[in-house]
């Protein structure tokens, strides 16, 4: 009786409503068929998104949230999003990527791809994508307690290299490490000027030069994850002084563990120098730069409009120093997740 009702229920989803009690029968029948309709019909409403074109770059609407990398083909693909990008990652993994730009528009989205290939995305929020304000009309860095977090974090310690190309101010690889080194301790030691003692509990360690890149291309999209994080410099497209590439995967009760970051600094479009002086003009203070993307490599996301002298703003200022230690809310939100 059973089958025989179930090769009827397609047809059903259409008229079921309309039915009287009596239509199908007997009262067994019509109970089968209430159950059995109710999750055919649900089974149709659910049905996963149509796949994309199979070639060229993609968009988020190409491969919306619900659809399938294996069903797609997606993993490997190019995805955008509002002038940031990235490679569609395997099954059980994240990719984040995060630019610093140059008026404080924050490009950035992360992909998530579950177990099973199901594609999820998370945007920045509408404040991190407002225009800048005036950092005279912002709260004071140590009475801004405002932060974002990114839903990941590093659960050991980071392990970078320094890439051995050129490098930002035309420094030397020993000079570039103490610079980057000394950015990424900001973050691990929640240094601030405004009185709050270390309770971050982030780790690092620097380990050699290498030959590998970051994995961040010329229009500041995250490339394929290589197992090995890279700080280097390079062109990453006009609108962006640095570049972030995160990958990480879920962790039961907890945010992402963070697997590999990549940093990338835009030495082809900007000036960087590590002394600003009185007579700079467009250059970008590289510790103060390198501050934010550690920020970034530890889990914390953009500071928007309003917040205009956090270290975690959307923008860097020219000649500025001020990113160099952590405000309030930088430090609020390191304590967050450590």
């Amino acid at each position: 009786m059973f089958r025989a009702v179930a090769r009827r229920l397609k047809g059903e989803c259409a008229v079921a409503g309309r039915r009287g009690p009596g239509t199908l029968g007997r009262a067994l029948t019509a109970f089968v068929l209430t159950v059995s309709l109710a999750v055919v019909c649900a089974g149709e409403a659910a049905r996963a998104p149509a796949c994309p074109p199979a070639r060229g770059e993609l968009t988020v609407e190409d491969l919306p949230a619900g659809s399938s990398v294996r069903a797609c083909r997606a993993v490997g693909r190019v995805v955008t999003h509002d002038g940031a990008g990235l490679v569609v990652p395997g099954p059980g993994t994240t990719v984040s990527v995060d630019a610093l730009t140059t008026d404080g528009s924050a490009h950035g989205f992360t992909l998530a791809v579950a177990a099973d290939g199901t594609v999820s995305y998370a945007y920045e929020a509408a404040h991190a994508r407002a225009r800048p304000g005036r950092r005279a009309d912002a709260p004071a860095p140590c009475t801004d307690g405002a932060y974002s977090t990114a839903g990941r974090k590093e659960y050991g310690t980071y392990e970078w290299f320094l890439g051995d190309g050129p490098l930002p101010a035309r420094l030397s690889g020993v000079q570039a490490r103490q610079v980057f080194e000394a950015a990424v301790a900001t973050i691990t030691a929640g240094r601030n000027d405004c009185g709050y003692g270390d309770a971050v509990t982030a780790r690092a360690r620097y380990l050699s030069t290498t030959a590998a890149e970051a994995g961040v291309d010329r229009e500041s999209r995250c490339l394929r994850r290589d197992g090995v994080s890279v700080w280097d410099a390079g062109d990453i497209g006009p609108g962006a002084v640095a570049t972030t590439c995160s990958w990480s995967r879920p962790v039961h009760g907890g945010p992402d563990r963070l697997l590999e970051a990549d940093v990338r600094f835009n030495t082809h479009d900007h000036a960087f120098t590590d002394h600003p002086s009185g007579d700079c003009t467009g250059a970008y203070d590289l510790l103060s730069v390198a501050t934010h993307e550690a920020g970034h490599v530890f889990g914390l996301a953009h500071a928007g409009s309003g917040h205009e002298n956090l270290t975690m703003y959307a923008s860097s200022f020219a000649c500025s120093t001020d990113a160099r230690t952590l405000g309030k809310g930088d430090v609020l939100g390191l304590r967050s997740l450590y």
